[in-house]
């Protein structure tokens, strides 16, 4: 300003516009840079989430394929156990008895690896389309699945209220619900015992399905360390329902197991 040429005013304006100038560039650089900060800080928070979310859904797909493990080969080896102890009695009294227990056990494994192996073609991606083909136990494939709990020794009455209308979802939850209640009959009731299942069913795919038994035994006072209980229960939260397991009110003895599915809401 001393030394300069021009009056006072211009050379003011001069020195303000480059400090203007220098001022712009500097906010420019310092938001493209913050901007850039939050960029790559975003780009790692969703890398975390995503990494959350694979494991989350390994998580799950492993709860869901060892539910499938356990009700798979419990019931059925439930089942072959029955009948072996059941052959073993008869062989020396009905020798025609004991083949047929035979041929029952036959039966029940070829059914049990059937269903093994779809549910390991399920794992294999270069199967998984002819995987998906095979559908899924219904409430159709309970009359074979109470076939083979009578072949075992255990009689069992079914009783049905209402129409079932229950997408595949939710019939194959009260399957495997019905399934794991009788296998644990066939475990803990003990000798002379019978079953009944009561079906229920209700408007918008709800459903009650109560599996009570007469058994001596029971299931013991502590819980064990196994999927039984805990895989029913999981399949029936998917669905927002509620499970009850427990001995049946005194005098009656026996256990009770009973599911509720809600009416199903729109999505």
């Amino acid at each position: 300003l001393r030394h300069g040429e021009g009056s006072w005013d211009q050379q003011i304006g001069s020195q303000l516009m480059s400090v203007t100038v220098a001022a712009l560039i500097g906010v420019t650089v310092r938001t493209r840079r913050n901007h850039t900060e939050a960029l790559e800080d975003r780009a790692r928070r969703l890398e975390r989430e995503r990494d959350q979310q694979a494991q989350l859904a390994t998580a799950a797909e492993r709860a869901r394929i060892a539910r499938e493990m356990h009700d798979i080969i419990g019931h059925n080896l439930s089942v072959i156990t029955g009948l072996a102890d059941g052959g073993r009695y008869a062989a020396g009294k009905s020798p025609e008895r004991a083949a047929q227990a035979l041929d029952a056990i036959a039966t029940t494994s070829r059914q049990a690896l059937t269903e093994l192996r779809r549910l390991l073609d399920v794992l294999r991606e270069e199967e998984k389309q002819r995987a998906d083909l095979t559908p899924q136990p219904g409430l159709t494939d309970l009359a074979p699945l109470l076939d083979g709990v009578r072949s075992a020794g255990l009689p069992v009455h079914l009783s049905t209220h209402g129409t079932p209308t229950l997408p595949p979802g939710r019939q194959l939850t009260v399957y495997r619900v019905i399934q794991e209640a009788l296998t644990n009959t066939l475990k803990h009731a003990g000798p002379g015992a019978t079953a009944r299942i009561d079906l229920a069913y209700g408007d918008k795919a709800s459903v009650t399905a109560a599996i009570t038994d007469t058994g001596t035994g029971g299931p013991p006072d502590t819980p064990p360390a196994g999927r039984g209980l805990p895989g029913m229960r999981e399949r029936t939260a998917l669905y927002g329902g509620t499970l009850e397991a427990g001995p049946r009110p005194h005098p009656e003895q026996g256990w009770r197991v009973r599911l509720h599915l809600p009416e199903e809401t729109p999505q």
